[in-house]
């Protein structure tokens, strides 16, 4: 790894990160570590230009004034662009700021050992085609603004009293039933043509208007049917244009679009997370003009990561028609992942990147790779190391989002000065606590149990999710269940405290409380320093057992396992000897190879380790012979096949070869004994091996009806 140069600033002397000198941080990262500056975005901002010239890459410890230090940064040829860590909000501003060293020594450590792999990119093709869908004047005043900038298009729905501009710059319609779908540079509207007259068609002269005996047309141009007594006047007097049709066969209409602008009270998306170019800002009046600002810059080609890895060879959704795991769908909130045969596609347009299909995925057969798990392995295991090694106890990562939690975070960290004067204990001017370590991340649904219990396992003694109000409520559901698990397992094998949590708040004073109030949980003896793994089961394991190791040396009694609710990942099967007939078909469905064949004995094996609880066995079988017992094996027994059920072989009536089982034959003659094919001869012959078989049916041909397939009728 290249070395990094670190450039903090105390921030005109109100930062307390003059203790920071790089003890701690580990060695590996290659961290060169500049005194400390006091105005390094004014008096000393040739400090920052001469770093550039350096051969090392350069963090530097301020984000207040990032955009300064990238606009100068830009016009340099650089190894590697200049990364960010905020040091002043999240430590020196706190009122433990004087006991902050070790935390800085991790924010930086993991700002330095921040290297995120290339991924796939992801393109959007945006020309400005945009729909405005209204029910009003509003709607109208909008589309003629935005019509300067962009390609406007309007779709009035339920238009009356509305008044439509003089000039005819940019198509009208009319109708309901909206269905829109697609994303950014590729929306499908299509809606009815509800109304006899066709905005789009009509010239706006007014004659229908002047025409109408009940005046049942205004200024919106749309009749009112409840008042119109069907006369046709208006339609007289529309002559040439045509643009009225009280018949209309083809009211179904449809336009391609690049952006929408819905202002109507209800979404044309019922999933939580929306389409990138749908804009919904509802009839807030500031949201409105927001938004109108992003669809003006909405406008040219655009790129994102392709957030997700997916192996089809391990997806337990379905096998042979036989649904199985669809936790993946249900709790994507962007409605990008939907059923394909035996496995799943994710249209990447659609996708965020919140990893929320990643963290409830039981086999890992969806992964989220912006960051990978194991880069942000990586971080953790750094900035662990580097706050225990600057002396730092009771370390508690809090993982939140770049929006909302940010935000909160933010205030918190300028609240001591904001309310400067009041009493420290109040809330709000106590500022993040010296052992809680912020870990940004782009959405928080992406932790999981594997990165939870892999934090623990490096030495945190706490793991805290910050969930904050524009979560889906799914995904804070899902992770409450798997944080659940770790909590279980962890208690098991003698760490209590339940140390994996889902913090819900609404505002940074109620986040400022509930984090100073956070109990606290015994951390790891000796912290692990196994790399973690991209394979989310195989992170697992390697947490556990290092957990499980260091409870031994310290004295606990470790169970045999650990029972787990139902829905739980990890856990054995249960077959009914006395109804499986050993057909096997268990073990096609299992797409873990979990369940084994054995090629000697007519035995069925099972790896626990492989298990991922999906069920296919349990539905695929013909006998309902099989049933799932949720729980985590801690022996070693849990990596090596065991046989779960052996059946006595049939042994050929012919040549005396052991085929089949016992049992399986015998139901097969019983159920097959009152067909006249299995009569007689017939019934010896199921007791045959295959190539027995043939040779009895060929030695009595007088048995076997022989077709002529060359003589016709």
């Amino acid at each position: 790894m290249a070395e990094t140069r670190f450039i903090g600033c105390s921030c005109n002397g109100t930062s307390q990160i003059d203790g920071f000198d790089g003890g701690g941080v580990p060695s590996g990262i290659g961290l060169i570590v500049d005194a400390p500056a006091r105005e390094l975005c004014r008096r000393e901002l040739a400090r920052f230009t001469d770093a550039l010239d350096d051969d090392a890459q350069l963090l530097v410890g301020c984000t207040q004034e990032q955009s300064l230090f990238s606009e100068i940064a830009s016009t340099r040829t650089l190894v590697a662009p200049v990364r960010f860590v905020n040091l002043r909000e999240r430590a020196g501003w706190g009122a433990e700021a004087q006991a902050a060293t070790p935390k800085i020594s991790a924010l930086v450590a993991m700002a330095a050992a921040a290297v995120t792999d290339p991924v796939p990119a992801v393109s959007y093709l945006s020309k400005g085609r945009t729909l405005v869908v209204g029910d009003g004047q509003a709607a109208i005043d909008w589309a003629m603004s935005l019509s300067a900038q962009l390609d406007v298009s309007l779709l009035l729905v339920g238009a009356r009293d509305a008044v439509l501009p003089a000039e005819h710059t940019f198509p009208v319609f009319s109708g309901g039933d909206l269905k829109l779908t697609g994303w950014l540079g590729a929306f499908e509207a299509r809606w009815s043509q509800q109304n006899p007259i066709d905005l789009d068609a009509c010239v706006r002269c007014g004659a229908c208007v002047s025409a109408c005996p009940e005046q049942a047309i205004d200024a919106s141009f749309q009749i009112d049917m409840t008042r119109c007594s069907g006369h046709r006047d208006c339609v007289t007097a529309c002559a040439q244009v045509g643009a009225i049709d009280f018949s209309r066969a083809d009211f179904l209409r449809s336009e391609s679009f690049d952006l929408v602008f819905d202002l109507r009270d209800s979404p044309a998306f019922s999933q939580p997370d929306r389409p990138p170019g749908y804009f919904f800002p509802g009839r807030d009046p500031i949201q409105r003009a927001r938004q109108a600002l992003e669809l003006a810059q909405s406008i040219g080609e655009f790129e994102k990561p392709r957030y997700f890895r997916y192996n089809a060879k391990i997806c337990s959704h379905q096998r042979n028609r036989i649904d199985a795991c669809s936790r993946c769908i249900e709790v994507c909130s962007t409605s990008a992942i939907s059923a394909d045969g035996d496995g799943i596609k994710v249209n990447p347009h659609l996708c965020q990147g919140c990893g929320g299909c990643a963290t409830v995925c039981p086999s890992g057969a969806i992964s989220h790779v912006v960051p990978s798990v194991s880069e942000l392995g990586r971080r953790l295991r750094n900035g662990l190391s580097a706050f225990r090694g600057a002396g730092g106890r009771d370390a508690v990562l809090l993982f939140h989002d770049e929006r909302s939690g940010r935000r909160m975070l933010d205030e918190l960290g300028r609240g001591k000065l904001i309310a400067a004067g009041v009493a420290t204990h109040e809330p709000g001017v106590r500022g993040l606590p010296a052992r809680v370590i912020p870990v940004e991340i782009s959405h928080v649904a992406s932790v999981g149990i594997d990165l939870a219990l892999c934090a623990f396992a490096y030495g945190a003694s706490r793991v805290i999710v910050l969930s904050g109000s524009d979560v889906a409520s799914g995904y804070g559901d899902a992770q409450q269940f798997q944080f659940g698990l770790a909590n279980t397992l962890l208690g098991a094998i003698g760490y209590q405290g339940a140390p994996f949590e889902i913090l819900r708040v609404r505002d940074a004073l109620e986040l400022e409380t509930a984090l100073h109030a956070a109990h606290k949980v015994d951390a790891v003896e000796v912290p692990a320093s196994f790399a973690m793994p991209d394979e989310k089961r195989r992170a697992v394991e390697l947490a556990i057992d290092h957990l499980a190791k260091q409870a031994t040396k310290a004295g606990v009694s470790i169970p045999g396992h650990v029972a787990l609710p139902a829905g739980a990942p990890f856990g054995e099967i249960v077959v009914d000897a006395a109804a499986c007939t050993m057909c096997k078909a268990c073990v096609g469905a299992c797409p873990q190879s979990a369940l084994l064949d054995s090629p000697e004995h007519p035995q069925l094996r099972f790896i626990e380790r492989n298990c991922v609880q999906c069920g296919l066995c349990v539905k695929t079988c013909p006998e309902n012979a099989i049933s799932l017992a949720p729980r985590y094996l801690l022996s070693e027994q849990a990596r090596s096949p065991v046989v779960v059920h052996e059946a006595q072989p049939f042994h050929c009536v012919a040549c005396g070869k052991p085929f089949g089982t016992k049992r399986m034959v015998e139901n097969m003659v019983e159920r097959l004994s009152g067909h006249s094919m299995f009569s007689g001869p017939g019934t010896r012959r199921l007791q045959m091996c295959s190539d027995c078989r043939v040779v009895d049916m060929f030695d009595n041909k007088d048995e076997i009806t022989i077709f002529d397939v060359t003589r016709k009728g």
